[in-house]
């Protein structure tokens, strides 16, 4: 009787060895760091000495543009070796601010720090942008090789958006072609060449145009955030909540986004030679848990600006008024590689599951002839209960190959159901797959 119990005990050990070591993976098989599982939020008593605005100077007031005032205060605690600059509550006006090595940002309850909406106070420098390294305008907060940056608090960054956006809106009715970066506008948050840094607790709103965008960075922990930004009665153009730009360990976890574009957009770079440019690379262990989306065009895109994505974990999400859970941009004019993808535990009501198909706006070949094929294989939606108006909208194209795609343990309630189009896959699993008629 000991020994039956013995081997009862052993076994279910092993179940749950199993099932834990099973939650450890990433989608390639390799195994999740614990960095991944550490959701502690940065101590801003331990980032050194306390810079609070008003003690230097800097008015409470949402009249005035104070970016020179605010930028000593930052140069002042660099100079010190570092430190925390403080908001307080209040408004604070600004335009362009950077970020250097060992200073950190900090808003107290009810601090708004509010972005000028001239763009004259955003000067054009060498940044990154929509998948190139050109000039442009900086965000209203940036932080180039800063390791460690934190910016934390229970305030808010207000990009004060509004004018930008109706200046794009006029100029698209002018100019029906014209590109988001005809017009001119900052970012809200800008983080590059940097590791090990963590962005929590604030909200983050009305961006003129991407709100946080992370280029080259290693260790990034997006945590507990409140990104939005309105799609009525004016549209917020190309407002992005997240762009990962050639990263390395991301974490995004328990955070709110709602913005007039996607969620969650994976960069990297675009054009015919875009695999060869330095400036350019891949996404790699990406995972995006436990968050809430409301009104967006994707939860997850891979592209417009993409190369390679590669382990990509997007997980116990719920999802309302989202056009889509996945989009694929699938671009005819830069190499592209989509792979090992995991979509699971997923719950709401959007528009589509799963949209891939040849993207046709602003594109350029450079006098190279013929497309660059794309590739998109390892792809997985698991335990996903979803209500949608069209399921599975997965084009056949001579310009990409998809495969070993699965769908297992999808229940979906559907206007109309495309699942003839899964056959567009090549090597497809389908696995307990339940279809009801939306009502």
């Amino acid at each position: 009787m000991k020994n039956r119990i013995f081997k009862i005990s052993l076994l279910y050990f092993l179940l749950i060895s199993l099932c834990a070591s099973a939650q450890d993976l990433f989608p390639d098989g390799t195994k999740i760091p614990d960095w991944f599982r550490d959701f502690k939020i940065v101590n801003v008593n331990t980032l050194g000495e306390k810079y609070k605005l008003t003690d230097y100077g800097v008015l409470n007031d949402s009249t005035i543009v104070q970016t020179n005032k605010i930028q000593a205060v930052i140069d002042e605690a660099a100079k010190n070796g570092g430190g925390v600059i403080v908001v307080p509550e209040g408004i604070f006006l600004s335009g362009a601010l950077f970020f250097k090595a060992k200073t950190h940002l900090y808003l107290e309850k009810g601090a708004v720090l509010k972005g000028s909406d001239d763009i004259s106070d955003f000067p054009v420098i060498m940044t990154r942008i929509e998948g190139e390294s050109v000039k442009y305008f900086p965000a209203l907060v940036n932080a180039d090789h800063v390791n460690g940056f934190t910016l934390t608090g229970e305030g808010t960054i207000d990009g004060n958006g509004l004018r930008y956006w109706k200046a794009f809106w006029l100029r698209r009715e002018f100019n029906p072609k014209c590109t988001n970066k005809d017009e001119m506008r900052p970012r809200l948050v800008y983080i590059s060449n940097s590791n090990d840094v963590q962005i929590s607790n604030v909200k983050l709103k009305n961006s003129p145009f991407w709100t946080t965008h992370y280029y080259k960075c290693n260790r990034v922990k997006l945590l507990n955030l409140h990104i939005t930004s309105p799609d009525k009665p004016v549209k917020a153009p190309s407002t992005d909540a997240i762009d990962i730009d050639v990263c390395t360990n991301v974490l995004v976890k328990n955070c709110y986004m709602a913005v007039n574009d996607d969620a969650i957009a994976l960069k990297g770079g675009k054009g015919p030679f875009a695999d060869t440019d330095e400036n350019n690379g891949e996404n790699r262990n990406i995972i995006i848990e436990d968050n809430t989306y409301g009104f967006c065009h994707s939860a997850l895109t891979c592209g417009s600006e993409s190369i390679h994505n590669y382990n990509i974990i997007f997980r116990r999400g719920n999802i309302n008024t989202a056009t889509r859970i996945l989009n694929l941009k699938m671009r005819p004019d830069t190499p592209q590689h989509y792979e090992y993808i995991l979509i699971e535990d997923i719950t709401g009501e959007v528009v589509k599951i799963i949209e891939v198909k040849p993207w046709t706006q602003f594109f350029n070949l450079k006098g190279e002839k013929g497309i660059k094929m794309s590739y998109a294989n390892n792809i997985t939606f698991k335990d996903i209960d979803i209500k949608c108006k069209i399921d599975f909208n997965i084009k056949a194209s001579d310009q990409f190959e998809l495969k070993d795609f699965s769908f297992i343990n999808m229940k979906i309630n559907v206007e109309d159901s495309l699942i003839e189009n899964l056959e567009n896959i090549k090597n497809l699993k389908k696995k307990n797959i339940e279809i009801s008629q939306k009502l």
